[in-house]
């Protein structure tokens, strides 16, 4: 099994993450959702996507955008249909 450090870890274009950028949006998405168990890694292969999860949860990817020097951070979330409830038992609010 190959060892790599978490630079090493990260893929290599112009997008990439740095370990830097990692912490910074997991500190981010912990403070703005009051949620400690957010955790965000590092990805094992070069070019794999940068997961997000709360606990063991998988919740989604996280995308880093240099367009313009204009750096952003997207995350996109996942939700399969089999983890949701048979039926919502909110009923929505009528306008």
């Amino acid at each position: 099994m190959e060892c790599y450090t978490a630079a090493e870890r990260l893929p290599k274009h112009e997008d990439a993450m740095t370990p830097n950028d990692i912490a910074r949006v997991q500190d981010y998405l912990r403070r703005t959702f009051a949620n400690d168990r957010i955790a965000i890694d590092v990805p094992t292969k070069r070019g794999a996507p940068v997961e997000v999860r709360i606990g063991d949860e998988f919740i989604g990817v996280l995308h880093r955008d240099d367009e313009d020097g204009d750096i952003s951070w997207s995350l996109m979330i996942t939700i399969l249909d089999e983890d949701l409830p048979p039926a919502s038992p909110v009923t929505p609010k009528r306008r």
